[in-house]
């Protein structure tokens, strides 16, 4: 079944509420692939000018996710397995972008890759890395 960047939108924001909170939305999915944003907040922004490390997390989780939804449909007993994140450098002011990539799709586990994405020039901000078990 496939859904479109509206129906995961819709998926992720009633299965994790907080991405309503953050402003979470889906720009383009396809078969193993997603491009997703989290609008610049000033409440984002900690110490020292840059996004707090939670709302660039939440974003490369939220989006990995909308790349498995992308890939198998509705399965919202997804649930992540890891996710480790190499902070790169301070994003703009600016919405960040995250867009994924299903790497491997097995029966249990799909292992995905996020880069987080931040200013007009799309620098690259965050290398994220990740599982996620599948429901049997």
């Amino acid at each position: 079944m496939t859904l479109s960047a509206s129906e995961v939108e819709v998926l992720i924001r009633e299965g994790v509420p907080m991405a309503g909170d953050i402003g979470f939305r889906v720009d383009e999915v396809r078969n193993g692939f997603a491009r997703t944003r989290v609008p610049f907040a000033e409440n984002f922004v900690r110490p020292g000018g840059t996004l707090s490390g939670p709302v660039q997390m939440a974003l490369a989780d939220a989006t990995m996710y909308a790349a498995i939804l992308a890939s198998l449909g509705k399965v919202e007993m997804a649930v992540t397995s890891n996710l480790n994140i190499n902070f790169l450098q301070k994003p703009a002011p600016a919405d960040l972008v995250a867009e994924a990539v299903v790497l491997r799709m097995g029966r249990r586990l799909a292992f995905c890759e996020v880069r987080l994405l931040s200013g007009e020039e799309e620098r690259l901000v965050a290398h994220v890395t990740g599982s996620y078990a599948l429901p049997a």
